[in-house]
């Protein structure tokens, strides 16, 4: 599992215009990252929160379903967050024009 997970973080990483990658544990420590420490945490605790209320505002609207991804784009970059069970993917990313 954890030379699959490495794998997958090598590949997104790869990617043009891609910052950074960083899994999140249930707990939202991040396990594995390409970005420095500081930065990495102040995502995976940010990111955590937010997964949590995004996750109540659609079972909020409809109970049958549930957060499969979430995309925030701002000026300066690009956040994509898929939430699992057991962990969190973010890829940061520079916005595509």
């Amino acid at each position: 599992m954890a030379n699959e997970a490495e794998e997958t973080v090598r590949k997104l990483a790869s990617h043009r215009g891609v910052h950074g990658v960083i899994i999140v544990n249930g707990e939202g420590i991040p396990i594995k990252t390409t970005l420095d420490n500081h930065v990495s945490v102040q995502y995976a605790g940010l990111m955590s929160a937010l997964v949590d209320k995004a996750k109540a505002v659609v079972r909020d609207l409809d109970p049958s379903n549930d957060l499969t991804f979430l995309r925030i784009r701002s000026k300066k970059s690009e956040i994509m967050v898929a939430p699992d069970k057991e962990f969190i993917l973010i890829v940061v990313q520079h916005p595509v024009e």
